[in-house]
């Protein structure tokens, strides 16, 4: 199920979800509204290898707006710091970043309870397109946990993403055994 806008709020107010900046304005019928942090990031080398710490080089968003360019894969941020300690959180795109040929992750889209951090972005474009710090990217979508939680994400000594961030954060697929 589903968390409703009065159900986030609750759980808002019981500090099981934090949203940090949090704007109530942003809150929609069943979903919270987060923006494009000012940072991006690009991979170094153009063929990635998935045992290789890929190394990634980071840069501002300028006032006057970035030019995303199909074929590349751009690592971006929320501007909202989130922590969600009872329910499990999903990240999608909103319709109107959609509309724009933008998609903001690649399979990434759904967080562990306990998840405590900003969200890094895989942006991807479909056409040449100019985006803007602090646009509107993604909406929030809260699952109810059956179950009791054994280890929380953020209790985890093996999770990858606990580091908190204001940047975009690169694959760490390299530190899984295979």
């Amino acid at each position: 199920m589903i968390l409703s806008d009065k159900r986030i709020l609750e759980e808002i107010e019981k500090g099981t979800i934090v949203i940090a900046p949090y704007d109530r304005k942003y809150l929609g019928t069943n979903s919270y509204d987060v923006h494009l942090g000012k940072h991006l990031a690009t991979y170094q080398d153009r063929i990635l290898d998935a045992r290789k710490h890929n190394q990634i080089e980071h840069f501002e968003i300028p006032e006057e707006g970035y030019v995303l360019q199909p074929g590349t894969l751009y690592l971006g941020v929320t501007l909202e710091y989130t922590e969600t300690h009872a329910h499990v959180p999903f990240l999608e795109g909103k319709s109107s970043t959609g509309r724009l040929g933008i998609d903001i992750h690649a399979t990434a889209g759904k967080g562990d309870v306990g998840f405590c951090n900003t969200w890094t972005l895989e942006i991807s474009c479909a056409q040449p397109v100019r985006i803007y710090a602090g646009m509107p990217i993604g909406q929030l979508i809260y699952f109810v946990v059956e179950g009791e939680v054994e280890t929380f994400y953020n209790k985890k000594g093996n999770a990858k993403y606990n580091g908190r961030t204001i940047k975009p954060v690169e694959s760490m697929m390299w530190k899984n055994e295979f």
